[in-house]
């Protein structure tokens, strides 16, 4: 079963990203590529990395997208307004996308298979990911909060208005 879902998720991923490229219109673009990354999470599911998933959603699908799609809605974007590129142009962006493409290929070709199933199904659990990130990472942990909330502080004192006048 798990392989059908997998096959399912791979061909939703890739079709939704050849739609991200070839779609004329931005925003429909951007909403493939919020399809794609869901099927890029499912995939963290099937390898039993549920914590990686639920981020992936968060922090890519949910954050990233809406700014992507809050921009593009402000840009007003016209075909009218967009320079025409030349052919020599278009011609360098073919030959340098083949290029990778074919050294993806020669890399994909040598490297090894992994399997769906991992041999310690405990593994990307999220309870033993909070008992590891916890118990063992408890001091780097804090530290890099009081670092957020530093960051945060500073960011919302360089954005408050001088009130002195």
């Amino acid at each position: 079963m798990t392989q059908y879902v997998f096959y399912f998720l791979s061909f939703l991923a890739i079709l939704s990203a050849l739609m991200v490229v070839f779609s004329k219109n931005p925003i429909h673009s951007v909403l493939y590529l919020v399809l794609t990354f869901f099927a890029i999470a499912g995939h963290y599911v099937l390898l039993n990395a549920q914590f990686l998933a639920v981020v992936h959603i968060v922090v890519y699908a949910g954050a990233i997208m809406v700014l992507f799609l809050y921009v593009l809605m402000l840009l007003n974007l016209n075909v009218d307004a967009e320079p025409v590129k030349k052919n020599w142009v278009k011609f360098a962006g073919v030959l340098s996308g083949g290029l990778l493409m074919l050294t993806l290929v020669a890399t994909f070709h040598k490297a090894e298979t992994m399997p769906l199933i991992q041999d310690n199904p405990e593994i990307g659990v999220t309870a033993n990911l909070g008992k590891i990130l916890f118990n063992e990472f408890a001091l780097p942990f804090e530290i890099s909060s009081v670092l957020l909330l530093s960051a945060m502080i500073g960011a919302i004192m360089l954005s408050k208005k001088d009130t002195k006048k």
